[in-house]
């Protein structure tokens, strides 16, 4: 069998939501609240992690969803297709039919970014799927979190998640203070924020060299690193053949490429390039 012959993998059901507010974080982070009645099929995985595949398609399209994704690969050129984006579900808050997704924003650059600066309540946000796989393990004496911009949603989500004793660091990128965000945290998670300035993303070596300095202490480590891809391929050696952690002590992998957009990112996975 070919590439070309390889058999879809079945559609999941797309739930259907809509923008109930915007929300302007800091200057390039903004907060969508979904809601609606296709909340009702929206289910909390408890995971901190979790994610969507949230489904774009182009204004000029003129398409309703949910989507039929198969019939319009037979009815509409490539560039009218619906895109899959993946994000962090920043919160389930199901008992008020809301979940939160937080998005980097740039300007015009890319596809999710100009859509969530320019939503507005009653668009639609198309989910097509949830997963994830991460959450504080109540046994880790100490924990470890770590990722620039495109991680902060999941490490917030687990740094609420976690109980009052919990102990350990969280090692934020972001541009400058600006992009700061509020934190509820554990008085025993020493939250630290790493300025890249004028460099752009995806290019310091920030947050690698943060973990390298940082001082180890004793007892079971939990960590969860997620960002930029060669960081993250950076990262994985250091944790595992210099501070000795196995796969059981360890949440890492990459959530964006510099360079990639996410459908080539989301090829490359399944090539050595993209092996982390």
């Amino acid at each position: 069998m070919t590439v070309t012959d390889r058999p879809r993998r079945p559609q999941r059901p797309q739930v259907v939501l809509e923008v109930i507010e915007s929300i302007r974080l800091t200057p390039h982070l903004v907060r969508i609240i979904a809601g609606g009645p296709g909340i009702s099929a929206v289910e909390d995985n408890g995971f901190t992690d979790a994610y969507t595949k949230m489904l774009f398609a182009p204004a000029e399209a003129g398409l309703t969803p949910p989507y039929d994704m198969e019939q319009l690969r037979e009815q509409l050129p490539i560039e009218m297709l619906p895109s899959t984006r993946t994000y962090s579900i920043r919160r389930f808050d199901l008992d008020a039919g809301r979940i939160w997704v937080d998005f980097v924003t740039h300007g015009d650059e890319g596809l999710a970014g100009p859509w969530a600066a320019n939503a507005r309540p009653g668009d639609p946000v198309v989910l097509g799927g949830i997963g994830g796989g991460y959450a504080p393990d109540g046994t880790a004496d100490w924990h470890l979190l770590v990722g620039d911009e495109s991680a902060i949603p999941a490490i917030a989500s687990a740094i609420e998640a976690m109980p009052a004793d919990a102990a350990g660091v969280a090692l934020l990128e972001v541009q400058d203070a600006s992009e700061q965000i509020e934190l509820v945290a554990p008085a025993g998670i020493d939250v630290r924020w790493l300025h890249r300035g004028d460099r752009e993303a995806g290019t310091t070596s920030l947050l690698i060299d943060a973990v390298r300095d940082l001082e180890w202490v004793d007892g079971r480590v939990q960590v969860f690193a997620h960002g930029e891809r060669g960081a993250m391929k950076q990262l994985r050696p250091h944790l595992t053949d210099e501070r000795g952690l196995d796969r059981t002590q360890l949440s890492l992998s990459a959530y964006w490429a510099h360079g990639r957009r996410e459908d080539a990112f989301q090829a490359e996975k399944r090539e050595a390039v993209g092996q982390i």
